[in-house]
């Protein structure tokens, strides 16, 4: 048998199927709800787990330079040294004044190179020491919060084993009933749900009043949504309304007050209009 266009169905059953699969998604939400602010949780740990993890790439990166800076220095300091010995046997030969003054001003720049190295590499030192401090408090860091993820993890998959089955059947109910709704319906279905705050996109009328929003409704309106000729919606919070038969909940009556009985007063005569009212025995005869 060939399955129903969902265009062809009436608004009855479009309201109908629309209702189930509200509450197989309010099931699917009760579900994750369990959850709580696990997931969230667990993803700010990942997400600070790889921000540490690119800050101690960056440390260990800064420290390799700066033991490069230290070796390469310390290779000028050794070229100098060699230019100061060279200079200093050269000083020996020297024929005159000019010859002297040359080298001796080359024996002092390279001197002075020497020391400029050397402070350049006490400077990195220093910041080697701090850079290895840090990566140690980032490396410990990054322990904690990833025995903290494996707990949170631990917890998340306990709450997710329990409820995985049951919220798989309700997700492939879910997509049996999508199927069976026009696509138009099924995206404004949608668009309202992601938008209202308690996740319900259709909700039927509870005493004389909206079940999302809980503003009243005017009788005609309820009247209208009685009669299923087409697919009204709220006017104050846009969720689709439907009557409590069609959602298969019993519409509970108003019960009626009885009028209250007004009390008779009895008009009471006067011992006067009494008098006036007798008629003596003699008269009647």
């Amino acid at each position: 048998m060939a399955k129903k266009d969902p265009t062809d169905l009436s608004v009855e059953e479009k309201l109908k199927t629309l209702y189930q699969l509200q509450t197989t998604l309010s099931a699917i939400d009760e579900k994750r709800a369990l959850r709580g602010e696990l997931p969230l949780e667990v993803q700010d740990l990942e997400d600070e787990i790889a921000g540490l993890t690119i800050r101690i790439e960056k440390i260990k990166n800064d420290i390799k330079e700066f033991q490069n800076a230290v070796v390469q220095k310390k290779a000028e300091i050794n070229e100098a040294q060699a230019s100061v010995e060279r200079y200093k046997e050269q000083l020996n030969d020297v024929k005159n004044n000019r010859e002297y003054d040359t080298l001796s001003k080359e024996i002092e720049f390279q001197s002075l190179e020497i020391e400029l190295c050397n402070k350049k590499i006490r400077e990195a030192n220093v910041k080697i020491e701090e850079k290895n401090k840090d990566l140690q408090n980032n490396e410990e860091l990054i322990k904690d919060r990833r025995v903290a993820l494996e707990e949170k993890k631990n917890e998340l998959d306990e709450i997710m084993d329990e409820t995985r089955a049951e919220e798989e059947k309700l997700k492939e109910k879910a997509k049996e009933l999508e199927l069976k709704i026009e696509p138009r319906l099924l995206t404004s279905f949608k668009r309202i749900r992601k938008n209202a705050r308690n996740g319900l996109g259709i909700v039927y009328v509870q005493r004389d009043a909206c079940g999302g929003c809980f503003n009243k409704i005017p009788p005609q309106r309820q009247l209208d949504i009685r009669m299923h000729k087409k697919i009204i919606v709220c006017e104050y919070c846009g969720r689709i309304m439907i009557d409590p038969e069609l959602a298969g909940v019993k519409s509970e009556k108003p019960v009626e007050e009885k009028p209250k009985r007004k009390r008779v007063i009895r008009k009471r005569t006067t011992k006067k209009e009494d008098d006036d009212d007798f008629v003596p025995e003699e008269r009647l005869s």
